[in-house]
């Protein structure tokens, strides 16, 4: 799984022809490193939204490839439709998933939008937070008199594309270009089957709010301004949007929300607070449902959240975590709730060809793929699943002592050294895989043809970065591994004491781990050539494992006195 994920939701002008719509799609699919996770076409605004995923540069090919056709296949002169649009690709917004920052995703929209204009010739506008003009962050204003209007406005200066030609092309129109938060789509059932009673909470909560009256009753005169516009009363939730409404299919009535920035407003505290307001009306909030796919993080933190409202640590298993999430959030109250099929990093799993991850095996595999002719797995996935059991071993002793009868008041501060030992552990069972790719990736460098002097100096190259991620895997695994002997010196120290031994346990392999990771580190900085970067890192490996051999006999010295 890729570090850092984006989405990409490009909306193409058709939902009729679906020959059409598979001949854009399979560009996506045909794109290593990017998923399609959704396609839905829509016949009566004959248009297809369709959603991937995957590492950005990844992404932004995907997307170059399957815009490229959209504007061979599309005929936007003929084009009729009930939604707003003015191009084969009408927009085409990047939205940050995981372990990347807004400001980078809009960098990555801006270079998508380049490529569109100039290595397709298309007019691109760029809109929301990717705009260069601040009066076309709104859509609505970038794409206002739609395809019909678009001759006549691109003539105008002001209307100079932000990039590609500046002159109508009749077949293909405009593409706008954003990056905006990812929205979720989710819905939250009632004990009523009321729409009145559904949209009277929905106007509670949703940022816009309702219209203020006179008297402050609904249906009563409404208070003006000085323009004569009607003033509102805003809700109670930022950056959310919402309406009540009577689900036939299941004999409910629901809240129906769209979450624009979740960063603002979690799922976790969109449900609370709509429970809250219901309760007020006499009503109780029975479940909820999620429309689409949202990140892993967003369920993560919901189950967090409310294992903190019990005072219970956070440092459980993601397994752990979903589970409490889905139940707390009543997300399988109307249908199973799948996390294959609903968390967006966890499809792009299912979606993926079967590869088979040392992490997924069972122990006794594990033990026997490594003792096989097979040269990998090899020393450094090993000392990666050393680290990870030294890790889960100081977590565990931190969730017991956070339980520990009389110690109650102490939950959260062993709580958040289980957090700490629980990014170790996840961190270091990643590295495992990662160290065999990376073994992998030298070997395939070593068969690379070197028929001509750029041919070597190509092979050379990818022998040289290949050969550095083999050094950088294992020197991750001994940061982190010294990392998580903190947790277990600490859980030594002043955790449960019934445990002393678990934590003693821990630091002892997670100093192997450091000591083994470094001979991989060592066995591979000879075919360095960047010796001054070689050199940093030797010298980095050496402090790692000195202060993890001082950590070891402190943890050690602890644990015997208290045995």
């Amino acid at each position: 799984m890729s570090n850092q994920l984006i989405e990409c939701v490009p909306n193409f002008s058709e939902g009729s022809d679906l020959s059409i719509i598979k001949q854009i799609t399979d560009q996506i699919e045909g794109t290593e490193g990017a998923t399609l996770l959704d396609v839905d076409p829509g016949k009566a605004t004959n248009r297809t939204v369709v959603t991937l995923v995957g590492a950005p540069d990844a992404v932004l090919d995907a997307a170059v490839k399957a815009v490229k056709k959209a504007a061979e296949l599309i005929d936007m002169s003929k084009h009729h439709g009930e939604h707003p649009r003015f191009g084969a690709t009408d927009v085409c917004p990047l939205v940050p998933v995981s372990n990347i920052t807004m400001e980078e995703t809009v960098e990555y929209a801006r270079k998508l939008a380049k490529r569109l204009g100039e290595e397709l010739g298309l007019t691109i506008f760029c809109y929301e937070n990717a705009a260069l003009i601040e009066e076309r962050r709104n859509l609505a204003v970038v794409r206002a008199g739609e395809y019909e209007a678009l001759a006549e406005r691109l003539t105008q200066p002001r209307w100079k594309p932000d990039f590609g030609p500046d002159k109508f092309n009749a077949k293909s129109g405009a593409t706008a270009v954003g990056a905006r938060d990812f929205l979720v789509a989710y819905n939250v059932n009632l004990n009523t089957t009321s729409t009145r009673r559904a949209n009277a909470i929905a106007f509670d909560v949703r940022e816009k709010g309702r219209v203020k009256t006179v008297d402050g009753k609904p249906g009563s005169k409404a208070v003006m301004d000085e323009k004569g516009n009607k003033v509102w009363s805003p809700g109670t939730l930022k950056c959310v949007k919402g309406i009540g409404w009577f689900i036939e299919e299941y004999g409910v009535a629901q809240i129906s929300m769209n979450l624009t920035n979740i960063s603002v407003t979690p799922v976790h505290v969109a449900y609370d607070e709509v429970c809250k307001k219901a309760q007020d009306r006499g009503i109780r909030v029975t479940g909820s449902e999620l429309v689409g796919l949202m990140p892993l993080q967003a369920v993560l933190d919901a189950g967090k959240y409310f294992l903190r409202k019990q005072g219970r640590s956070l440092g459980v298993s993601d397994k752990e975590l979903i589970k409490i999430a889905v139940k707390s959030l009543g997300l399988d109250e109307l249908y199973p709730f799948k996390p294959e099929e609903k968390i967006i990093e966890y499809a792009i799993e299912a979606k993926k060809p079967g590869v088979k991850r040392l992490v997924d095996m069972t122990l006794s595999g594990f033990v026997w793929e490594t003792a096989s002719e097979s040269k990998a797995p090899g020393g450094g996935s090993i000392s990666s699943a050393m680290g990870a059991m030294g890790a889960a071993l100081g977590t565990m002793v931190a969730n017991l002592s956070s339980h520990k009868r009389g110690w109650d008041d102490r939950w959260a501060e062993f709580s958040d050294w289980a957090e700490k030992g629980k990014a170790c552990h996840d961190l270091l069972l990643r590295l495992i895989d990662d160290d065999t790719d990376a073994f992998n990736k030298i070997m395939a460098a070593f068969g690379l043809p070197e028929t001509s002097d750029a041919e070597k100096t190509a092979k050379n190259k990818a022998i040289q970065d290949a050969t550095k991620e083999a050094i950088e895997v294992p020197f991750r695994v001994m940061e982190t591994s010294l990392a998580c002997m903190e947790v277990c010196k600490a859980m030594a120290e002043f955790g449960n004491p019934a445990s002393v031994s678990d934590a003693g346990v821990g630091a002892l392999a997670a100093r192997s781990a450091v000591m083994g990771a470094f001979l991989n580190v060592k066995i591979n900085s000879a075919d360095v050539e960047d010796k001054r970067w070689m050199e940093d890192i030797l010298t980095r490996g050496k402090d790692i494992q000195e202060k993890a051999f001082a950590l070891e006999r402190e943890v050690l010295e602890t644990v015997e006195a208290k045995l």
